[in-house]
């Protein structure tokens, strides 16, 4: 593996090196509309900012030259872009014969355009019929195609177009782990596919913190507050537009029934637009005091607005895919985006018939806040895409390659410049130190990070925040693609709202403290937050000893006792968050003071606090040191000096270790005689000091039904920040929608 990736790098560099003494890649972007511009530009931006690698021409044709659409060539002026060629291409008209009669007459155009730029690449976007046009005369003029935004699924006719465009295509960049399957099974080469994440990510992933209020006012007026409007934008369904009309009626009365600040865009250049404005004109919207309808409005103030909206409601792909990065809810109407991947903020209304079940879909989600959602893009896209574009080989031979089956099955390809292995970002809150991992899919532990755990509230969440960025901007120089961020912590937690109810006293100050908002917001990635026993079981689950067992339960044994319970392979949390305390089960009526309260607790017994404890007892009477131990004067007496003197045959410091020993085996008796698991798991840095005196507890005391239980030590080296990455891939990895 290592020779491979070696030789990959190699050839990368190869390349690229005569790239640069021979030949500058002339890169043509051809862009046709609102929506492909916003996701073209960031390319554009990267192609321009190294001229010594790239020669970018511009090729602006479609909606972008129409008035009624708001000129928008503009902006791409605005942006400072020198566009080479401008093509009047759409033929007017509001049927499906206007769409057949623009690709002609684009097909019939770009040849004398494309012959005078003579690019070596061609960019095209997405699915709309001016991109076929674009990608046909490419392909007719032997120009290598780069599609972006290839392999996902919707629902209507653009589904046909991108993988028309895919079959074209030399190259492809798709944003989504299942996009880069479906471009696989649809036969094509392995090695000319990149899995980049969505460009627009780059921009919108770094607005939110921007002065948006102006932005708000400006489009809605002065007296709107955020999360107090909707965005609505909704398209015609081009194999279905007399039902699509109808529902844009339906979604325009229910706006007006829920009485709140609404922002409307016109619609797409599609069979039906039209008919689409003469809706909103007949019901008045571009009068009406809750409306505001516009044309147009630019990428880098649209991203405020979405960011800051109550809802989104409509059939975009920019509901599915942009708006999911601020977790703003959103609505989506109809059948043109099935089968595109959707975060949890995504509200689908498939079957939008009554006004009644739009009404109630706004009820439901409007104000709402979601967690931000990364499943098209970490903000990373474009370095991606420009260190392709300097790997393509001018010299290799022109004609396409299919990759026929049998099809690798579920592994990302390696591309020669780029291998991410899906990840997670795990946080292991403990009571003396802090510690942030990158945690692959497999079990290992890529890069960690150790700090001391601050006293107070506002320095330890800082802190998280200030080793979470730095981790996840490591992520991309190590190749790894961050799914998530999963927490582990002591004390009592909700994990369905990720907020920590209280803590153990180990950790100060961190009690009902949410932790999932702060986190999401910053990295825009989605968050989980467990107990850390549950963590350990969780961990165990997925990568030790508990792998396939369908009932089994952890016990950790360090500071204190804690653990988790799996039941039918899944995690018991109890009706208040407050299952598997493992560590408070009572093994005697009269024991010693536990940290709780209580008394006799198995911790008060076994745990690593009780057994320093008892060691202090020994060496304060001067009975803890034995012939071959010894300590410096400063040195803090501690549960290993008990451990090391008991080795050494000091009588007392071994009873006190079978005591310990025996209260954990009494506990784990318990829980045999109440959940009857199959496989009991000692975890922790005392776990290897106790499994036999457990299993000769079990022999003693037990029903003979369980005493055929396994009892082993775990095999995990982390098992904390294990089960906080679990957390992340066991959901990320079995999400259905």
């Amino acid at each position: 593996e290592v020779y491979f990736k070696n030789l990959s790098k190699q050839k990368q560099k190869e390349v690229m090196e005569k790239n640069v003494n021979n030949h500058k890649l002339r890169v043509c972007v051809a862009t046709c509309n609102r929506a492909d511009y916003s996701k073209l530009a960031p390319i554009m931006f990267g192609i321009k900012a190294e001229p010594q690698f790239f020669e970018l021409d511009v090729v602006v044709l479609g909606s972008h030259l129409i008035d009624d659409y708001g000129n928008t060539y503009r902006m791409i002026e605005q942006d400072d872009f020198d566009i080479h060629t401008r093509l009047h291409t759409i033929v007017r008209g509001e049927d499906e014969a206007a769409m057949v009669e623009s690709v002609g007459l684009a097909l019939v155009k770009l040849p004398d355009v494309l012959n005078r730029l003579k690019p070596d690449v061609m960019i095209v976007h997405g699915d709309r019929f001016d991109a076929l046009a674009l990608a046909t005369s490419a392909a007719l003029m032997n120009i290598r195609i780069l599609h972006i935004e290839g392999g996902e699924v919707s629902g209507t006719i653009d589904d046909s177009i991108r993988h028309a465009i895919t079959k074209l295509a030399h190259y492809h960049v798709c944003c989504t782990r299942s996009a880069e399957q479906h471009l696989i099974a649809m036969c094509e080469d392995h090695d000319r596919i990149l899995l980049a994440g969505c460009p627009s990510y780059d921009k919108l992933l770094s607005a939110k913190n921007k002065d948006y209020m102006s932005i708000i006012r400006m489009w809605l007026g002065e007296d709107v507050k955020t999360r107090d409007y909707i965005v609505a934008l909704q398209h015609p369904v081009t194999t279905d537009i007399k039902h699509s009309i109808k529902m844009f009626e339906l979604t325009l009365d229910a706006l007006i029934s829920f009485n709140k600040r609404t922002l409307v865009l016109f619609p797409n250049v599609d069979a039906g637009d039209k008919e689409m404005v003469r809706v909103m004109r007949k019901k008045g919207i571009e009068h009406h005091p809750n409306f505001r309808a516009v044309k147009h409005v630019p990428f880098d103030q649209f991203i405020q607005l979405v960011a800051h909206a109550g809802c989104m409601i409509g059939n975009s792909s920019c509901g599915v895919r942009e708006v999911g990065a601020f977790g703003t809810p959103v609505i989506n109407l109809g059948t043109r985006q099935t089968g595109r991947e959707t975060g949890e903020n995504v509200l689908h209304v498939r079957d939008a018939d009554t006004q009644d079940k739009i009404l109630h879909a706004l009820q439901l989600q409007f104000g709402k806040q979601y967690p931000c959602s990364k499943i098209y893009g970490d903000g990373n896209a474009v370095p991606r895409i420009l260190k392709f574009l300097k790997s393509i080989d001018l010299k290799e031979p022109l004609q396409k390659k299919f990759c026929f089956p049998p099809v690798k099955d579920n592994i990302s390809q390696d591309i020669d410049h780029i291998l991410e292995t899906q990840s997670a970002l795990a946080v292991d809150l403990g009571g003396t130190n802090l510690r942030v991992a990158i945690v692959s899919m497999k079990g290992e532990i890529v890069k960690k990070y150790t700090q001391l755990n601050p006293k107070t509230y506002e320095d330890r969440l800082e802190l998280i925040l200030k080793m979470c960025v730095e981790a996840a901007a490591e992520a991309v120089n190590v190749n790894c693609r961050i799914l998530g961020v999963g927490i582990s912590t002591g004390g009592r937690v909700n994990p369905r709202e990720g907020i920590v109810l209280h803590s153990t006293k180990l950790i100060q100050e961190w009690s009902s403290v949410d932790l999932r908002t702060p986190i999401s917001d910053a990295l825009h990635l989605p968050v989980w937050v467990d107990n850390d026993g549950n963590c350990a079981a969780l961990a165990e689950r997925k990568f030790g000893h508990g792998k396939g067992i369908e009932n089994f339960v952890t016990l950790i044994t360090g500071t204190g006792i804690g653990g988790g319970i799996i039941h039918q392979h899944e995690l018991i949390h109890g009706s208040s968050f407050c299952a598997a305390e493992l560590g408070h089960i009572v093994v005697s009526l009269d024991g010693p003071e536990c940290l709780c309260g209580s008394q006799g607790c198995i911790e008060a017994y076994a745990s690593g606090i009780a057994l320093q404890r008892e060691a202090k007892k020994l060496h304060d009477e001067d009975l803890l040191l034995v012939e071959g131990m010894s300590m410096k004067k400063e040195e803090v007496v501690s549960a290993a000096h008990l451990i090391q003197a008991a080795k050494l045959g000091n009588t007392k410091a071994d009873g006190i270790l079978r005591t310990a020993g025996t209260a954990l085996g009494l506990g784990v008796v318990n829980i045999l005689h109440t959940m009857n698991p199959s496989l009991v798991i000692l975890s922790g840095i005392l776990a290897s000091h106790y499994v036999n005196a457990v299993k000769d507890v079990i022999n003693r005391q037990a029903l003979s039904s369980v005493k055929t239980v396994d009892v082993v030590v775990s095999n995990l080296a982390d098992p904390a920040l294990l089960g906080a990455a679990s957390l992340v891939l066991d959901y990320t990895t079995r999400r259905i929608y």
